[in-house]
């Protein structure tokens, strides 16, 4: 059986780590060189690095910030923000990242994610989705959750796993910040669709939220969370702890 992934994420602006609630009201936590380092000391499975204004800003990522950070970091990273043409893929991979996430980038071009997957391998390319009810269905926002593109996020997610993109992350505007446990529904859609590995991304409040999405929507490969271990409400070894006593298998 693999084990399940728990995976901080640092959404940074201006060079530091900051947190908002359903995308909005962003507040200042920390630098992410320190952070990076602390996840990476106390077990985390990997690290998201998203450059969360990039995209808004008609900007390409800090790769300053970001090499330093991988050079703290000796788990897989994953970085996006910015992301839309195979440059950007070249840059991030020459500063540390592993993997490279794309979304309003895939979404201006969907032959970003064929385009890269040939260059640089399914494995590396990460499509997130910033998904959020509207009218009763899943729907795709881009620019930071900001824009709403009309399109629907099932067929959209399914489409570009099809064209190469090897993982998705989901990210749950609905549940971001919140802290009352993941988008089980939407994950649920997201997992019967798409033969690549998950990862959930919005809602965790407790470790107990962590064992729901695993028992709930077996699917799920991976957790994404930030407030929650930013402000030491759940330290990672405490919660792998618990998950492996739920029967969940995680890397002690």
């Amino acid at each position: 059986m693999l084990t399940k992934r728990i995976i901080p994420c640092l959404d940074v602006r201006n060079g530091r780590v900051v947190k908002g609630i359903n995308f909005e009201g962003v507040t200042d936590v920390d630098s992410p060189v320190a952070l990076a380092k602390k996840y990476g000391d106390s077990g985390a499975d990997e690290l998201v690095f998203y450059d969360i204004t990039a995209s808004a800003e008609g900007r390409a990522l800090f790769t300053d910030v970001l090499a330093e950070v991988a050079s703290q970091v000796f788990i897989p990273l994953t970085v996006g923000g910015g992301i839309n043409g195979l440059d950007d893929f070249d840059r991030v991979l020459k500063r540390g990242a592993d993997k490279v996430s794309v979304n309003s980038g895939a979404i201006k071009d969907p032959s970003l994610v064929p385009a890269a997957a040939r260059k640089y391998g399914d494995q590396c390319v990460v499509l997130s989705v910033d998904v959020k009810r509207v009218g009763g269905e899943f729907r795709v926002f881009a620019k930071g959750g900001r824009v709403d593109t009309g399109m629907e996020a099932i067929s959209w997610i399914k489409r570009c796993v099809e064209n190469g993109a090897g993982e998705v992350v989901v990210n749950s505007i609905d549940t971001d910040g919140v802290k009352r446990g993941f988008d089980l529904e939407m994950l649920s859609a997201v997992c019967g669709a798409v033969n690549v590995p998950v990862v959930a991304s919005g809602g965790a409040g407790t470790a107990e939220h962590f064992t729901q999405v695993f028992k709930a929507v077996p699917g799920v490969d991976a957790a994404l969370a930030a407030s929650v271990f930013h402000y030491g409400e759940i330290a990672i070894p405490d919660l792998k702890a618990e998950l492996k006593q739920n029967g969940i298998n995680v890397r002690i």
